[in-house]
Formats: structure tokens, sequence, C-alpha cells
């Protein structure tokens, strides 16, 4: 797949959703819980294979800012005071692409503690 190109971003407090679209035509709303159990940081991710931690009680959690990073990423600051992950484009596509899968194995692990 060659780099999403963004066309806009928008951030739905209301109903809790980042609206990402794409040139392509493509378009996800990726619900700001699943945004930050995703998040790209080592915080979450880890520093390598196998050191994901298992993000827990974000159901509520909000978004309180959307920040551009140049032309390839934004950081988003949530209101539990998570700010620490770039969001690229590409990984933002993904999360669109393949969020059911991503969210099945979400719970699958909260299931499993």
């Amino acid at each position: 797949m060659s780099e999403p190109i963004p066309a806009e971003i928008k951030l739905r407090k209301a109903s809790r959703v980042l609206e990402v679209s794409f040139v392509d035509g493509t378009v996800f709303q990726l619900p700001f819980e699943y945004l930050r159990v995703h998040s790209p940081s080592a915080e979450v991710k880890g520093h390598g294979p196998g050191q994901e931690v298992l993000v827990l009680g974000k159901e509520n959690v909000g978004i309180r800012a959307v920040e551009p990073v140049g032309q390839y990423a934004v950081k988003l600051v949530f209101d539990d005071g998570h700010d620490t992950g770039l969001y690229t484009w590409k990984y933002l596509y993904e999360l669109g692409r393949d969020r059911a899968a991503n969210w099945a194995k979400y719970l699958a692990r909260v299931k499993k503690g």
C-alpha cells in the first residue's frame, strides 16, 4: 500500500470518535477508547515484541486536542493525561482498516486478564 494521504480530521466529542478522511475517499470513525488502547506510544506498545501493555478502564476517555506533527502524523492529547503517542497517517489508516480484528483481539486479552 502506498502512503495514505489525509484529507481531513474531525474531532467529534459528542459521539466520542475521531473521523479521519483520506483522499482516496476512505473515511474511518475511530472511537476514542479504541485509539487510546491502541496508542503507538512506548507506554502501551512496550519497547519490543511481547512487551505490549493491556490498557484498561478507558471507556470514557476523551480527546482534548489533535495536534499536527509535520505532514506525517498527529498527536492526540487524551483527557487522562496521555499524550506521548504519535499517530502517523499510515497507522490511523491501518487502525481504521483493521478495527474489527484489532478490537476483537483487545477484548479477548481483556477477558483473559
